[in-house]
């Protein structure tokens, strides 16, 4: 079969941006601080629960997190806990050998952390069902992940620049949220993880830029209009998604202003001067969704406080 257009492009991107991935897992690796899951856990509160062991069945009043934040912890961990099929998109779209390899295993291998100590410590603190929790996991999971942009790498490259940094606002915000000081150290530990994983994929796709500028810019505009959380998929996501949105933990807002702006800032899009033809068309397109989702942000915010000035006019 002969080779198309877009497939020796990702050829060429790949060859050249290597000695980047090599920079990027470098300076990564120099700045990831090593930290075990188990310190962040406050193992004395727990006990047994029902079952086998002929504990203390779980109830709602042993939950000291509020409903927002016991959601948004849900959510979270069962994002993390589909990593196995993050691992098989990534490795699809970057290969297993050499600095590209290394990096997804490293990637992977930190991504475990986030699992093992949300679980332990809602485990632990009773802070949700666990049994729902566990039936919500495997359903997740039977669901699988697939990319929306299957192992395009311009798309997937673009994708988790803004989502491991969506991840990290989620995550810090879920924390402060939590009214539990042990939560919020969490979650911070695990929120400084994710920033690190977003700026290796950020300055990777910057560095495609300045190969494939019209090609790249493309791919980002695609991205940012069809994005979705890759917990989409988990039962009841548009529902937890709104009580969320609603606590201020992440929404269109904080999408807009912290995730999807600094981003494109750093990149410099509306600055560039290198793109033409499809290129100039793709940052114009984006230019309109930003001000859409602006103005969206804005009637979202406005209606929030409404609804609390009511909610809190009643309870007066």
């Amino acid at each position: 079969m002969p080779v198309t257009p877009e497939e020796k492009l990702q050829t060429h991107l790949m060859l050249e941006l290597e000695p980047v991935v090599e920079k990027e897992l470098n300076r990564h690796l120099s700045m990831a601080k090593e930290w075990f899951p188990h310190q962040y856990v406050p193992w004395s509160l727990g006990r047994d629960y029902d079952g086998p062991l002929d504990g203390e069945a779980w109830s709602i009043e042993q939950s000291k997190v509020s409903h927002e934040a016991r959601e948004s912890l849900i959510v979270n961990l069962l994002t993390e806990d589909n990593l196995p099929g993050y691992h098989r998109a990534i490795a699809s779209v970057f290969g297993r050998d050499g600095a590209w390899g290394t990096w997804v295993n490293r990637w992977t291998a930190e991504e475990n952390r986030h699992g093992i100590v949300i679980r332990d410590y809602l485990t632990v603190t009773r802070a949700v069902d666990p049994v729902a929790l566990e039936r919500a996991r495997m359903h997740h999971m039977e669901v699988g992940y697939e990319a929306t942009h299957g192992t395009e790498f311009l798309h997937g490259a673009a994708y988790v620049s803004f989502q491991e940094l969506a991840t990290r606002v989620a995550h810090r915000n879920t924390g402060k949220a939590s009214g539990d000081p042990v939560c919020e150290q969490m979650l911070a530990r695990v929120a400084a993880d994710e920033n690190l994983h977003m700026i290796f994929y950020r300055n990777l796709l910057g560095a495609a830029l300045e190969i494939a500028p019209n090609e790249t810019m493309r791919a980002i505009t695609e991205v940012v209009k069809q994005f979705q959380m890759p917990g989409h998929s988990i039962d009841g996501f548009l529902r937890k998604s709104v009580t969320i949105a609603n606590a201020g933990i992440y929404d269109l807002r904080l999408h807009h202003d912290d995730v999807l702006v600094p981003v494109l800032r750093k990149w410099g899009v509306f600055d560039r001067t290198d793109l033409n033809g499809d290129g100039d068309k793709a940052r114009e397109e984006l230019s309109e969704f930003l001000e859409q989702l602006d103005a969206a942000a804005t009637k979202f915010e406005t209606r929030r406080e409404e609804r609390r000035a009511r909610k809190a006019a009643r309870e007066g």
